[in-house]
């Protein structure tokens, strides 16, 4: 099989409708992520809805959808973006909080506490599409990276380092999807997940597990409990 990239699905808490700042909320999220990706703010239908984030002709992939939810951010994001800058102070302005400062990257955290990591590239040579990676943690990632390779019909690989990464993913606008080791299992529903094109069964032979049917989709997770959602393929 080969499934094929849809989107990005970024969860933003909800305070709910009686919160007197609850579009001031959203509007912060929204903002900031369309500052961090270089994408455009596509304004949403109401109160109940923050937008969701697109506008790169010809990168249908690139968009990431912003999906209201009644929890706050509770543990480190298991799931995360590395982005590229020219400068860290932009994404500071933009809402973002620094909290480590690393050789090669920078650990910030979006208005509503997210993790993500900003990659200082020069202004010259920054691309209007900034996202670099997505980045998961993984208590087994060479299992989870070789998984993911096969549904996409892409390349796992390696090298000195403890991670492993996926290249070469049919619709994916960005570098790679890359694995990293951590101690803890997963505990919570992601923040931050994939939509793919392509069959529901045969996600699940390969050892996806069915967590929950929508009108349009469904919602699946992979054999380290990641949540991710499969629309039809087209065509």
């Amino acid at each position: 099989m080969t499934a094929t990239w849809m989107e990005l699905c970024l969860d933003v808490h909800d305070p709910g409708a009686a919160d007197p700042e609850r579009a001031d909320r959203f509007a912060a999220m929204a903002s900031f992520w369309a500052r961090a990706t270089g994408l455009r703010l596509d304004a949403g239908n109401g109160p109940d809805d923050p937008g969701d984030l697109g506008g790169l002709d010809g990168e249908p992939g690139a968009d990431i959808a912003l999906c209201p939810v009644p929890e706050p951010k509770t543990v480190k994001h298991r799931v995360h973006l590395d982005v590229r800058t020219a400068d860290v102070d932009d994404l500071v302005a933009a809402g973002g909080t620094v909290l480590e400062r690393l050789p090669g990257w920078t650990v910030l955290a979006d208005p509503d506490g997210g993790e993500l990591c900003a990659f200082v590239r020069d202004r010259a040579d920054l691309p209007d599409y900034r996202v670099y990676e997505v980045v998961v943690d993984s208590t087994d990632p060479a299992m989870i990276a070789r998984w993911w390779a096969d549904r996409f019909g892409a390349k796992a690989d390696t090298d000195e380092n403890p991670w492993w990464w996926v290249e070469g993913v049919p619709g994916m606008p960005f570098d790679c999807l890359v694995f990293t080791p951590v101690p803890e299992p997963k505990t919570v529903k992601n923040r931050l997940h994939w939509d793919v094109r392509g069959d529901v069964e045969e996600f699940l032979a390969a050892g996806a597990t069915r967590l929950w049917e929508m009108p349009r989709w469904t919602v699946l997770a992979d054999p380290e409990g990641n949540e991710f959602c499969v629309f039809p393929a087209v065509g």
